[in-house]
């Protein structure tokens, strides 16, 4: 695994060979404005096999995904991102893959503060899109 960027209590690795190039600071300043700085994440790019591998151990799922995020504890979590799946998803929000990443970083976000699918979560997720012009 290799470490892209690490922050105080914040990490983004990869397991890939071909990390997407991303602003390490946008999402750390993402994590701090949502989870808040004493919240401990570990941010990972993998491949296909293990998030099919995770999608289908923890949601019964048999597919690779985007995004999983995963809380620890009331101070610890993981998101992990499949870089090509979050690639072909960007389409069908009419973003770039660069646009997309931090977009769906937020989506984890949410779920680790707790928030399900619904209009309280996407309207928390615009919020947070607004105020960081993501």
């Amino acid at each position: 695994m290799n470490t892209l960027y690490t922050q105080d209590t914040f990490e983004i690795s990869t397991t890939v060979k071909k990390a997407p190039k991303i602003d390490g600071a946008l999402f750390y300043k993402l994590k701090n404005h949502v989870l808040g700085k004493n919240y401990d994440l570990s941010f990972v790019f993998i491949g296909q096999k293990r998030m099919r591998h995770l999608n289908n151990t923890h949601r019964r799922k048999d597919y690779a995904t985007d995004i999983l995020s995963f809380t620890i504890d009331n101070e610890n979590g993981e998101i992990f991102i499949y870089p090509k799946k979050a690639e072909q998803k960007s389409k069908d929000f009419d973003k770039t893959f660069k646009e997309y990443l931090p977009f769906l970083f937020i989506h984890g976000l949410m779920h680790l503060k707790g928030f399900e699918h619904g209009s309280i979560m996407d309207s928390e997720e615009a919020r947070v899109r607004s105020l960081f012009k993501v």
